[in-house]
């Protein structure tokens, strides 16, 4: 059995990737996305943004993924669904608010979701393998370097 002191000392060393899959623009319903966060297919994993709160993504967490793509050179899109705009969720924002644990929510876009003919680019796999690949093995020395400080920027 773990002790509550151990739980207390991992959940704020902890990052979870909600890692599910994003909904691409589709051409004909380009408005349903907020200009500048329209995922396309092949373009790599995209991070998902929410002002309704459906997604978990903090901005500390975003640019922390964003550092990990950019010192890796792995293509990263950002998703943002309008806020007038329903859309789903993912367990991010559940597990998020029962844990504490720092969260982002993130997936290879695809046009078609839920349907039986869903679409999505053939590369953006082997991008997401890439990024969760890093993640696991580089995310302890970016995350022990100050985003405030600014120290994120040069290197």
């Amino acid at each position: 059995r773990i002790s509550e002191n151990k739980i207390e000392l991992c959940i704020p060393q902890s990052f979870l990737l909600s890692a599910d899959q994003v909904h691409a623009v589709h051409p004909n319903y380009v408005s349903k996305h907020e200009a500048g966060f329209q995922p396309a297919l092949n373009g790599g994993v995209a991070i998902k943004h929410n002002s309704n709160q459906r997604y978990a993504t903090t901005a500390a967490g975003a640019a922390m993924i964003r550092e990990l793509a950019r010192r890796n050179n792995i293509p990263l899109q950002e998703v943002m669904v309008r806020n007038d705009s329903p859309c789903g969720s993912t367990i991010g924002p559940i597990i998020s608010a029962n844990t504490a644990i720092r969260t982002v929510d993130l997936g290879c876009p695809q046009l078609s979701m839920h349907s039986i003919r869903e679409m999505g680019g053939a590369n953006d796999p082997y991008h997401a393998v890439r990024l969760y690949s890093a993640f696991y093995e580089q995310f302890g020395g970016i995350d022990a370097v100050s985003c405030d400080d600014g120290a994120l920027d040069d290197e």
